[in-house]
């Protein structure tokens, strides 16, 4: 649950400098709350009222800094300022219908974006580029106090036991960091800061880690190498979630993933098997020889749509859910299971798993789903031909419903049947 503490102070609304000295409270315009529930995210996570006083206020500062302190009389900048702020609250109703939270960020895009529809390029310039200077501000705070070895503490977090600690954030940097290694034109720093600004204080732990996503995600229309970032930062989740469920030391990085991907493959097997999700001949594998062929590190090759489809569609999950298959181990158990009948089985589902994490080769969405398992359907398409009667004509249908269960295209020639 987010903490909310007094309104947000006027210079986070941005509010440029004046030559002269202005008044504290300068006189503004009312402008009434608005009837839904508004809060506003401040930058450092934390949440608090909504205030329209507090916009007024910024405006008018804006006013009092490009024309002196005579505006602060005037009936037209007293108007203006009205209309302003009205137009602003009303745009921040208009996308919140319901009520519910703004980034700081978003009010002071409306207030330019009002003062420019006003007309107000002057006053819309200098606020413009008073807030960039603030940001270059912070952002060298931030990066002074990055060198010096201070962290700052964003927000808190809250663990799944309902504990809360301070945000690390010098973990998310690393992360963002190994995400974007060798990937030409991205920019770790923006993933970072993307990230940071949508987190409030006592936001989920799973919460942290899915935004770190969606920040990488949005970006992918500006450089496509992003999707490849927002894709190894979702393994981090995937890695959590089945690490987790299979009560194994959980890592920190992919790098550390690669050298307990054997122990987990090996967990992976014996825990599906006991949950009859897998074939139990796979658990006879010679799995030392089967985990020194895995390649953890073609778990970085997918883009974001692929690896998301996999987790939604393919990955093997208990009755509640809980995906506790990775990539290697999605294709390993794959070839496994093609080759149990081999004599030199091991050798052949080797051949199999080359052929597949390397994406030469990519087998039907059939045997993606049921090869390993008790249920070996691996077939992609079925044709049939319904009899002339009814046991036959019905047969037929259950027949298509099984099939179409377990994954298998359907072709029925009802030619024998009169009538038709």
């Amino acid at each position: 649950m987010a903490t909310t503490e007094t309104p947000a102070s006027i210079e986070e609304i941005a509010v440029p400098p004046t030559t002269d000295t202005v008044l504290e409270s300068p006189p503004t315009a009312t402008v009434e709350q608005p009837a839904i529930p508004l809060q506003v995210m401040k930058r450092n996570g934390k949440v608090v009222s909504f205030d329209p006083t507090k916009i007024s206020i910024a405006v008018t500062k804006a006013y009092l800094a490009v024309e002196g302190q005579g505006a602060a009389a005037s009936a037209r900048v007293h108007d203006l300022v009205r209309q302003i702020t009205q137009q602003v609250v009303d745009a921040l109703v208009r996308r919140k219908p319901d009520g519910g939270t703004v980034h700081i960020e978003d009010i002071q895009d409306q207030v330019e974006l009002a003062l420019m529809r006003a007309g107000e390029h002057k006053v819309a310039r200098d606020y413009v580029l008073y807030r960039e200077a603030r940001a270059r501000e912070r952002e060298e705070a931030a990066r002074a106090a990055r060198e010096a070895g201070e962290e700052e503490h964003l927000v808190n977090v809250t663990l799944a036991d309902g504990s809360q600690h301070p945000l690390d954030i010098q973990r998310l940097r690393n992360l963002v960091a190994e995400a974007c290694e060798g990937l030409t034109e991205t920019d770790p720093q923006q993933i970072l800061d993307d990230t940071c600004r949508n987190l409030f204080d006592g936001v989920k732990e799973e919460d942290v880690y899915q935004t770190l996503v969606m920040s990488a995600r949005t970006l992918i229309d500006t450089e496509p190498n992003y999707s490849h970032a927002a894709a190894r930062l979702l393994m981090e989740i995937l890695r959590r979630e089945a690490l987790t469920f299979l009560e194994l030391p959980t890592v920190q990085t992919q790098a550390q993933m690669a050298e307990a991907y054997g122990d987990y493959f090996k967990a992976y097997v014996r825990r599906a098997v006991e949950l009859e999700l897998l074939d139990p001949r796979l658990a006879q594998y010679d799995l030392d020889r089967i985990t020194a062929a895995l390649k953890p590190e073609r778990d970085l090759s997918f883009t974001y749509l692929g690896l998301q489809t996999l987790y939604d569609r393919y990955f093997l999950h208990d009755a509640a859910g809980t995906r506790f298959e990775l990539p290697q181990a999605f294709f390993m158990r794959v070839a496994m299971g093609l080759a149990i009948n081999e004599i030199e089985r091991e050798a052949r589902a080797i051949e199999f798993y080359e052929l597949l994490s390397s994406f030469d080769f990519m087998s039907s969405t059939p045997t993606l789903f049921n090869s390993g398992t008790l249920r070996p359907q691996l077939s992609s398409c079925y044709l049939t031909t319904v009899p002339d009667d009814l046991e036959g004509i019905f047969g037929a249908i259950r027949d298509n419903a099984l099939l179409s269960k377990f994954a298998g295209g359907l072709g029925n020639d009802w030619t024998p049947v009169r009538g038709l």
